[in-house]
């Protein structure tokens, strides 16, 4: 059974991961306009941010978020880890992490009107961003799984 410590350092470090692939993705013209980009859009449309304090400061409010998400995420990875203690935790991790995506990016972030919607995205962007919630989920199982065995080792639980 996966620890919700466990799981939360790993989603936390998953989420510090993703977000260096988006930026290195987008700097290096392999990846298109990235969800953490969206959602800095969002947040200055809807609260000005951007006049207040900056591109730099309205990117580490939504960094702030992400890893927030990340965290919560990976409370539920622990949940489903516990509900289903025999499967593969990359199988789950991808599981879980093609289910976060439909119901985010396929569901509420366009209905909130922070993305446009996978189809609207197009193919390449929308694989992209399935891509990045595959890696962000396959690695918060995979830390969790480390992070918990390290501790048992430990004594720690």
């Amino acid at each position: 059974m996966v620890s919700n410590k466990s799981a939360l350092l790993g989603g936390l470090i998953a989420g510090v991961v993703t977000t260096g692939v988006m930026i290195a993705g987008r700097k290096s013209g392999l990846l298109h306009k990235t969800l953490d980009r969206d959602a800095v859009d969002w947040i200055d449309r809807t609260t000005g941010s951007r006049a207040v304090i900056g591109e730099a400061g309205t990117s580490l409010v939504e960094f702030g978020n992400h890893l927030g998400a990340s965290a919560a995420f990976a409370l539920g990875y622990a949940q489903l880890r516990r509900a289903l203690p025999d499967t593969s935790p990359v199988l789950l991790g991808a599981v879980y992490g093609a289910g976060l995506y439909a119901v985010n990016i396929a569901g509420i972030a366009p209905l909130l009107g922070i993305t446009q919607g996978a189809r609207e995205a197009g193919a390449a962007t929308a694989s992209e961003r399935l891509g990045l919630h595959l890696l962000q989920t396959v690695l918060t199982a995979l830390l969790a799984e480390r992070f918990n065995l390290e501790a048992q080792a430990r004594g720690a639980g």
